[in-house]
């Protein structure tokens, strides 16, 4: 649908008070943050957990396993939930949820209470990201929602990076039960400033008691619910030489084309896949699954390189990647402040994803001997250009969108995020183990203890690295042979194929660049209009 038609048929309701905004602003971005924050502030506590709970490490892992699964089954349905019930009343209830199951997981007493309480918070937070992004694009006139979308994006964005750091520190000086405690004063605030200033448009009441969507939502739980534990849980079973992995994968697979085709002819589909024909939005589902790959697989796989190789300790390990969040809030603010003052944001995603690229050859020259200012500025200048990619395609993807199906492409847009954040952790790692093999078998037969020698004379490595210690104990004589040999193969190995994840990664960003052509022909006045 053209932009010009669009805002035609569009009513502009009065705009709520400047300051009235922001508050909305503010009380959507700490429901967000505690959401965002809890997919990542937990996996430092894991350890601790296990030891509380009397759990193997694959017992363990369902802790994380339940959020995503849960909270990737419902973000779709939010629009429709939303539509029906109230975005008001769901964003309420989620909330009030989510700081209830919060509760509930601080205080488990065994594993299986902990996965069923991360499975009620998973389910509540799922509303928080879409119809937080809903609820700003409607609050907002045209000229300030990129700039809203930048200050709500701090807290999605910001949140991840920071989450290892501040849960390492909150389990080792209290507990890991009050990393999920934390959520009860930023929820309660949350809630307060939600019921006082935000409220539903009124078309959202013109849509409710409509018909049910049933066979949509049993597809859709399939299809994202099998996808997301093959991704979660499927390294451990070696992927697809595992059969589970194969017939959960086909069944997802079947049920995801099953569900395309239903949803495209029932008439209340709770997934609206007619919204795809909007050219600039498709463009921005597209480029949202790319930056989501690369951000969360690097998120994933920096902080395994810092403590396996470079013998960071976790809490060490999140202080490095801390600044990370000043680049993303940098740019941000840049893409808002350039925006508000009427200028197209839209070459900013080129520029972020060149900023991606150039940070990722970089890091793709890391090696064993890498210093603590080596490994922290790169991804900085990753961040930052993260910081202007995220709001400048948030706004270009809902810009154009009615207001009631604002909800239903909201969902579908975070829908996707999830979906590529879910096959950039599923493909690095994969790619992790296959590299590491391939470059240890060529290693292998040409590595020797001569080798190793001559290794620790040109370039010692640092003595709080898991492959110093190989070296240390070789050239002291405390251990000899082609165990130790077979120990700095290994390192070495792991190290080239991080250097092929970055170069892989640089690769892809620098063709991303000029994708942002893709986002042109939208204008400013295709905004939803202000629905508050």
């Amino acid at each position: 649908m053209e932009a010009a038609a669009t805002a035609a048929e569009i009513q502009v309701p009065t705009a709520p008070a400047t300051s009235h905004r922001w508050l909305i602003a503010l009380a959507v971005m700490l429901g967000t943050t505690l959401e965002v924050l809890d997919t990542s502030i937990v996996n430092v506590a894991l350890p601790h957990m296990q030891g509380s709970f009397s759990a193997s490490l694959d017992e363990i892992s369902w802790v994380v396993t339940s959020y995503l699964v849960a909270n990737g089954i419902m973000i779709p349905m939010t629009g429709w939930i939303s539509a029906r019930f109230g975005r008001k009343r769901y964003f309420l209830t989620s909330v009030t949820v989510f700081v209830a199951a919060s509760m509930m997981c601080g205080a488990a007493q065994s594993l299986q209470q902990m996965v069923l309480f991360r499975l009620i918070q998973g389910t509540a937070g799922a509303a928080m990201i879409p119809s937080s992004q809903a609820i700003l694009m409607e609050t907002f006139p045209p000229d300030e929602q990129q700039l809203a979308m930048a200050v709500w994006g701090m807290g999605l964005m910001v949140a991840p990076i920071l989450g290892p750091t501040l849960g390492g520190w909150i389990t080792d000086n209290w507990s890991w039960r009050w990393n999920f405690y934390i959520n009860l004063p930023i929820g309660t605030i949350a809630i307060a400033m939600v019921s006082a200033f935000v409220h539903d448009p009124h078309y959202l009441a013109a849509r409710r008691g409509r018909r049910i969507d049933y066979l949509g939502m049993a597809l859709l739980v399939v299809s994202l619910g099998l996808m997301q534990i093959v991704v979660d849980r499927g390294e451990r079973a070696d992927w697809f030489n595992s059969a589970w992995v194969v017939y959960a994968t086909a069944v997802s697979a079947l049920a995801f084309a099953v569900l395309g085709v239903w949803e495209l002819h029932f008439s209340e589909p709770i997934l609206d896949l007619r919204i795809l024909k909007q050219r600039i939005f498709s463009a921005s589902l597209i480029l949202q699954v790319a930056m989501s790959g690369v951000l969360f697989g690097t998120l994933l796989i920096s902080p395994i390189f810092m403590q396996e190789f470079l013998g960071y300790t976790p809490w060490v390990s999140g202080l490095v990647q801390a600044p990370r969040g000043l680049g993303s809030m940098t740019g941000m603010l840049v893409v808002g402040q350039v925006s508000r003052r009427g200028y197209d944001t839209k070459p900013f995603v080129g520029v972020g994803f060149m900023l991606v690229a150039v940070a990722t050859w970089i890091m793709s020259g890391w090696d064993l001997q890498a210093s603590m200012w080596a490994v922290m500025w790169p991804p900085v200048i990753m961040s930052l250009g993260f910081g202007m990619i995220f709001p400048t395609i948030s706004a270009a993807a809902l810009s154009g969108i009615k207001p009631e199906r604002m909800g239903y492409a909201a969902s579908l847009y975070n829908m996707m995020r999830n979906t590529g954040a879910a096959i950039g952790i599923a493909y690095m790692t994969n790619m992790l183990v296959r590299h590491q093999q391939l470059h240890q078998s060529i290693l292998a037969e040409h590595f020797s203890v001569f080798d190793a020698w001559r290794l620790s004379r040109a370039a010692p490595m640092q003595p709080g690295a898991p492959a110093f210690g190989y070296l240390h104990q070789l050239m002291t004589g405390q251990k000899r042979g082609l165990g130790m040999v077979y120990g700095l193969v290994q390192a070495q190995a792991s190290m080239l194929a991080f250097n092929d994840i970055y170069r892989m990664l640089a690769g892809m960003s620098l063709l991303m660049a000029p994708a942002f052509v893709l986002l042109r022909g939208g204008t400013k006045s295709s905004a939803a209009a202000p629905g508050h």
